[in-house]
């Protein structure tokens, strides 16, 4: 049986590699002539091989699919970051760094010499309880969305109060957590910028999970592949490649036809293949512009588009390459520059510049994340430079008054850029090339909507067995048998797992017959 797998992101790559593996024909279909989607890496400076949307592995690392896939095989290797965060000190009082090292009793060490005693047990404890219960998330993540799933998933855990408060802990704010675990600002707002790297404010509701998930990092520290990002892509069509699958680049899907009992899928060249069963990993409103394109029901379409929340957008990027890495006062490179880097120390700071995005206007002061991670992979970047990725949030797709955005990068990215300085003096000074991606460029370059990275808002309504809508939120589309939902618009979201694509597969080879051919967890 011969399957069709629209767009190349890591989640297409990992449903094609399970179907492949069972032995399926597969060709996958790719517009870029760049594989990977938004976990890629190119050439940007000289010397220099920078990601262009993807940095830090959390999840996949987590999910048991680089060993199912035997992606090591393919060249797949990760190096830990290890600390896997770091919180400069204050630059206003002085107050020491935080390291947020993979060890427990390191990470309370630096949390009690700069926060002091109380937060310090109060984090031991919140690893304590939210650890099991970010494990059962994860879990979660391993298949559909539908009830019992969720229901077996969490199935057990125990909490004071029983489920009624089990469940109401889940669902409040992460700032809500954050307030009744911990004092110090600081280290409040370092683990809401860790938790808001899913896109929402940790002011929304449901998002305590989003916190709670900084206490994986001390059970699987995240991964740095070697090479970039894109390396996971590259392993994933390797495999894929080893298994007789195919992939063609440069070549854009432009309508899916339903024909007869399977699919007519169109391309830009002029292709025009036939197939039974289609896996679409592009956006989903990607996705339904090709049904349009095919003619598909257009009153469906209609009601589906329109109730589908891309949001304002989420944040833009600056890559750099650099002479040096960023000096911290109070800190050395192995305790800074092999994680994430949360250049914050109020969430006020982060409440502007969501509010200021949802009007359309830029922050008022950028929050930055930086991310050094030649310090941990040199083979990226030039002999003698370092390569720095700075993600800064909120800014918006649509600015006010219908501003440009080609008029705004360059000032935004020297704003982001000094967001840097203030915490790391004459690291500007350093800067020798520079990359700018604003919400309009991560949409054109990656076919990333709005400029959401994680395709649709990953707020409460839009998550589990309501993404990126209940009646397709089992990776199908009512009244399109054969055509599969896979990518961030899909359960579990955005963010590098793989897991949507290996649901999808597991669909396919259900519906199929297959199922017995790919391992379950």
């Amino acid at each position: 049986m011969s399957v069709v797998v629209i767009g190349s992101g890591h989640n297409a790559l990992v449903a094609a590699c399970y179907l492949a593996r069972a032995g399926h024909r597969v060709e996958v279909l790719e517009r870029d002539e760049v594989l990977g989607g938004a976990v890629s890496t190119v050439p940007r400076f000289p010397g220099h091989l920078v990601d262009r949307g993807s940095s830090a592995h959390l999840m996949i690392r987590h999910t048991g699919i680089i060993e199912e896939l035997e992606l090591a095989r393919f060249g797949l290797r990760y190096i830990d970051c290890d600390p896997w965060g770091f919180t400069p000190a204050c630059p206003q009082t002085g107050a020491a760094p935080i390291v947020f090292h993979h060890d427990l009793d390191r990470t309370c060490a630096s949390i009690a010499a700069a926060c002091g005693h109380h937060d310090a047990d109060a984090y031991r404890r919140f690893v304590e309880v939210w650890g099991p219960r970010s494990a059962r998330v994860m879990r979660s993540f391993g298949g559909g969305p539908t009830p019992g799933r969720l229901l077996r998933s969490f199935w057990g855990l125990n909490a004071p109060g029983g489920g009624s408060a089990l469940s109401r802990e889940f669902l409040q704010p992460g700032d809500a957590l954050l307030d009744s675990l911990f004092d110090n600002e600081r280290l409040k707002a370092s683990l809401a910028w860790f938790g808001a790297q899913s896109g929402p404010p940790m002011s929304e509701p449901g998002t305590a999970p989003m916190v709670g998930f900084a206490t994986l990092m001390h059970t699987i520290a995240p991964g740095r592949a070697v090479g970039g990002s894109g390396a996971l892509s590259a392993a994933l069509v390797a495999r894929l490649r080893a298994d007789g699958g195919t992939v063609t680049a440069g070549d854009a899907v432009t309508a899916l036809h339903k024909d007869g009992s399977g699919w007519r899928v169109r391309t830009a060249s002029g292709r025009s293949l036939f197939t039974h069963t289609v896996i679409a990993g592009t956006h989903v409103l990607t996705t339904l512009d090709l049904l349009r394109a095919g003619g598909f029901d257009a009153a469906a379409l209609d009601d589906w588009q329109r109730r589908i929340r891309v949001g304002p957008g989420i944040g833009m990027v600056v890559r750099l390459a650099t002479s040096s890495l960023p000096h911290y006062p109070g800190a050395d490179s192995s305790e800074s520059a092999r994680g994430l880097q949360f250049l914050v120390a109020d969430r006020r700071q982060l409440r502007l510049a969501h509010g200021a995005a949802l009007a359309g206007e830029l922050p008022p002061r950028p929050v930055v994340l930086a991310m050094s991670f030649s310090a941990l992979d040199p083979s990226i970047a030039a002999s003698g430079e370092h390569q720095l990725s700075l993600w800064a949030q909120w800014h918006p797709y649509r600015l006010s008054g219908g501003r440009d955005w080609a008029d705004h990068a360059g000032p935004e990215a020297d704003r982001i850029i000094g967001e840097l300085n203030r915490f790391a003096p004459g690291f500007a000074d350093t800067v020798r090339h520079r990359f700018v991606q604003t919400p309009v460029d991560l949409e054109r370059e990656m076919g990333l909507r709005g400029g959401n990275v994680m395709h649709v808002e990953m707020t409460l309504d839009q998550m589990l067995m309501w993404r990126p809508l209940p009646e397709l939120s089992g990776q199908r589309v009512p009244g399109a048998p054969g055509l599969y939902l896979t990518g961030a618009s899909t359960h579990p979201g955005g963010g590098v797992s793989g897991a949507s694509g290996r649901s999808a597969a597991r669909l396919v080879l259900r519906d199929l017959g297959g199922l017995g051919r790919l391992r379950r967890r």
